[in-house]
């Protein structure tokens, strides 16, 4: 196959010699020429000698694909969360009709036998795991166990750049479509037009699970000053979410934060950006949830530290109105991180932070957002204000 990403690096031969060995091998039969597939934080386009990958690591992996079927246009990515065993040999068939990849084969044993007995002779058609990003790449996931991304991933197993999406009412006989309103006259405007549109919805089984984040970000019954208080400080929301989905262990919140950013940055799903985004500030804006959670906090610096290092600084600006989603919510976790009360170790950690992300991205986290001090403009030679 060949690679649609330079600068590889050499591996060290005991490594090498190590992960023949006990690497995992994923036998993908079928796969035309000229789909763009990867594995974690590459990619390359399929080769007509292409019959899978070896060599890679036991552990959690991201294979994602998109196929060039579409009248030989590169189509949507599909991925899939795979937990590796050494040694595992896991083997799937390219579907032409459904354009995806058949893991069915995997659960006969006859078939694994009959590859693993073959192996030899497929050695030559498998790329070895491309070891340079491994680092980056167990980076971007350590905080993702595989019970949690079997947990977050949809029930279908795929991870799918755009929505399956299906009519909210669904019409099987023609009565029921004929007593719809009639769409054969003029919308007299763009709300008539998408009223007229049906109501679709994600298909059963194909959306990610995510945590709900609450709409309300104060407790029932709460009085006028609760609810400025909850809607400054948003802690009861988090903890909300911590109670309900992260009972057991509190810092499981990261991994869903990083799943999240994975499947938007490998996976291009814009839900996982979204919903990576309302984590963030949700966690970035809690300021009693940061004065009582140190080890949370220094681990979503450590969390953050690596995902930014991923994306070009200007990627968060709102082209529409120039302000930037991330420097205004930092802004907000760094004025409580580095506030009286809390922990010295995580005060420290938030004011390196801080110093490195100004200094690499220059972002400015100290002007005042709303600031309203007078303007001094510059008049024009001749022109003056009585």
């Amino acid at each position: 196959m060949a690679s649609s990403s330079s600068g590889s690096v050499d591996m060290d031969p005991d490594v090498a010699l190590r992960l023949f060995e006990e690497g995992a091998t994923l036998v993908l039969l079928g796969v035309p020429q000229g789909t763009e597939l990867g594995i974690d934080c590459k990619s390359w386009q399929v080769g007509p000698r292409f019959r899978g990958v070896k060599m890679i690591p036991p552990g959690l992996h991201f294979l994602h694909y998109c196929s060039s079927g579409y009248g030989g246009q590169i189509g949507p990515k599909t991925g899939l969360f795979l937990s590796l065993k050494p040694r595992e040999i896991i083997l799937a068939n390219w579907d032409a009709k459904e354009e995806d990849l058949d893991f069915s084969a995997s659960k006969n044993e006859e078939e694994l036998s009959r590859v693993r007995a073959s192996l030899r002779e497929l050695d030559p058609y498998l790329g070895p795991y491309p070891y340079e990003v491994m680092r980056k790449w167990v980076s971007l996931t350590d905080r993702i166990s595989e019970e949690m991304a079997k947990n977050l991933q949809p029930l279908s197993g795929r991870v799918c750049a755009f929505s399956d999406v299906i009519p909210e009412l669904q019409f099987t006989h023609t009565k029921d479509r004929a007593e719809q309103p009639r769409n054969d006259t003029a919308c007299q405007s763009m709300k008539e037009g998408l009223d007229r549109l049906p109501k679709m919805k994600q298909r059963e089984g194909t959306e990610l699970r995510f945590s709900v984040i609450p709409k309300k970000t104060y407790p029932p019954g709460a009085t006028p000053a609760e609810i400025t208080k909850c809607s400054m400080d948003l802690s009861y929301a988090l903890e909300t979410v911590l109670e309900k989905n992260h009972m057991q262990e509190a810092l499981n919140v990261l991994g869903e934060l990083q799943f999240a950013f994975v499947c938007f940055l490998f996976g291009n799903v814009y839900e996982g950006f979204e919903h990576w985004k309302c984590l963030l500030a949700l966690l970035c804006r809690s300021e009693e949830s940061i004065l009582k959670r140190k080890d949370l906090y220094l681990g979503l610096i450590a969390v953050l530290y690596h995902q930014l290092g991923e994306i070009p600084p200007d990627f968060f600006v709102d082209i529409v109105s120039q302000n930037n989603f991330l420097t205004s919510t930092l802004q907000d976790f760094f004025q409580f991180a580095i506030g009286p009360g809390v922990d010295a170790t995580l005060r420290k950690r938030a004011e390196k932070f801080k110093a490195h992300l100004t200094k690499k991205f220059r972002w400015d986290f100290d002007s005042d957002l709303d600031d309203c001090e007078p303007v001094v403009v510059e008049l024009p030679e001749g022109v003056t204000v009585d």
